[in-house]
């Protein structure tokens, strides 16, 4: 594609030189003959730093920001190169999304979990569904490692063109903050966006929860004002910032779907009940009344389905046919996670790593019964230091035993992020241990017949983060072989 008619398509003039573009980069270390090169912003360096690189590598064309110096290729200055990167990635790509199904989902706690139940909806209506996600990209039949919730825009849009190409009629995707602030997402015509809830997370990039929800707003403001579909927003209102967007977007701008208990929503979830096995409830929606069964359990994973079968519905799928798929929703790894293990004991591996996240995750088997609750948990480095104390306060609250240990300390002193954390404890029902395996096999000595433990905070991660490496780890598999040796003894 000549790079004129990409420079059009995003708004920005013609100039006099015209190469042929054979690719999109971000990254000089991939540019190649004939690539497209976006010299980004960032927080530690400058694309602009990189660009005699990529032209080294054969790049055709530079879009920066900045001013690169003397170059032996066109460069074409812009106020946003994130933002012309999404636009003209869109149109390299073929615009993808015009011929499927997108659903983005946002908020802090859920979107997993969200996403997952509804490819699994989609792909149960016979509508092939991609998933692009904190755990994993799925494209076609390939299952690829997600080395970030929402890929920057170049890659998503090639992602997307490849779920076009391989059949795929749908795509379930996780939107994060980080990416609407970017416009990662930017060019994407959704058919439906849902909002899962929004609680203390990602202050040390957003500064302020105003600053975080405003990011959030920004998928929904999107979705008001595209023109290629008329999407709809999928909201829960019980959540005191979703009753905000609503109130912020207005359903005469935005046609909305609501989720919740309370009266007067769109999808109504009542008479819940949950044990061991799974959770039922009453919905009611459409003017009707159903019958709803999952093997998820928890009453946050009841506002997951409900906006899952919500989102479903805005995408063609009909009601009664998605509530019987639920009854064979799958597990979604690192998200309440059951360790296997035929012991007289329960242990659970869960995602939560926000304060919001862990008192659900806790009070949900609390509701259990156990004998007793036992926590391990830790919080990571080079994150939002103020959650910290309150994972500790909602860990000591509903707990009976809780270990403090590490979860990917990055380029912090693990002890340094464990003082943080005790600082939210009042009471000596607790012990410190660093290193996170033994942590978790001092957990499972413990465990005795009627126990629950919870290892939270890295769910599905394999690996853990030091400032000078990245070692396998696997709290499922830590947690496997000390339940084996446990019954050795």
């Amino acid at each position: 594609m000549r790079l004129n008619a990409l420079l059009q398509s995003a708004g920005l003039p013609e100039i006099l030189a015209n190469p042929e573009i054979r690719s999109l980069s971000y990254d000089s270390r991939r540019a190649g003959e004939g690539s497209l090169f976006f010299a980004l912003p960032g927080t530690k360096t400058n694309g602009a730093e990189f660009v005699q690189q990529a032209v080294g590598h054969g790049s055709a064309a530079v879009v920066t920001e900045a001013d690169p110096g003397a170059c032996a290729c066109p460069v074409i200055r812009v106020p946003n190169a994130r933002a012309a990167m999404a636009d003209i990635a869109a149109t390299f790509y073929g615009h993808p999304d015009r011929s499927m199904k997108c659903v983005g989902v946002t908020g802090t706690n859920g979107k997993t979990t969200t996403a997952f139940l509804l490819k699994h909806l989609l792909d149960s209506a016979s509508l092939r569904c991609g998933l692009l996600g904190t755990v994993k990209y799925v494209v076609g039949a390939e299952e690829i490692p997600a080395p970030r919730t929402t890929p920057e825009a170049t890659d998503l849009q090639e992602l997307l063109s490849r779920m076009r190409d391989s059949g795929s009629r749908a795509v379930a995707m996780e939107v994060s903050s980080h990416a609407l602030v970017q416009h990662r997402a930017r060019g994407i015509a959704f058919d439906a966006a849902v909002f899962t809830n929004l609680t203390q997370d990602h202050l040390d990039y957003h500064q302020s929860m105003d600053a975080y929800f405003a990011a959030k707003t920004l998928l929904f403001e999107g979705l008001a004002s595209q023109t290629e579909k008329k999407g709809k927003a999928v909201v829960n209102v019980d959540d005191r910032y979703g009753h905000l967007l609503v109130g912020k977007l207005g359903k005469r701008t935005l046609k909305t779907l609501t989720f919740g208990r309370g009266l007067g929503v769109d999808f109504r979830a009542s008479a819940i009940r949950f044990d061991g096995n799974g959770s039922v409830f009453q919905l009611e929606a459409k003017k009707k009344s159903f019958l709803v069964r999952t093997p998820l359990i928890g009453l946050f994973n009841i506002y997951n389905v409900l906006g899952a079968l919500a989102a479903a519905t805005v995408c063609g799928v009909e009601l009664r046919g998605a509530i019987a798929a639920l009854a064979s929703a799958p597990q979604v790894p690192g998200r309440l996670e059951r360790v296997p293990g035929k012991r007289n004991f329960h242990v659970f591996v869960d995602y939560a790593h926000t304060d919001d996240a862990l008192k659900n995750v806790l009070r949900t088997l609390k509701d259990l019964k156990p004998a007793r609750l036992l926590t391990v948990f830790g919080c990571g480095g080079d994150r939002d230091r103020a959650k910290r104390p309150l994972m500790a306060a909602a860990a000591e609250e509903f707990s009976d035993w809780t270990i403090l240990t590490s979860d990917n300390p990055r380029r912090e002193d693990p002890e340094a992020i464990l003082a943080d954390v005790a600082v939210g404890l009042r009471r000596t029902n607790f012990e410190k241990i660093t290193d996170r395996e033994e942590a978790i096999r001092q957990a499972i000595h413990l465990a005795e017949p009627g126990d629950i433990v919870l290892i939270a905070g890295k769910g599905h991660e394999n690996y853990q983060e030091f400032s000078d490496r990245r070692i396998p780890f696997d709290d499922v598999e830590v947690a496997e072989r000390a339940m084996a040796y446990k019954k050795t003894l």
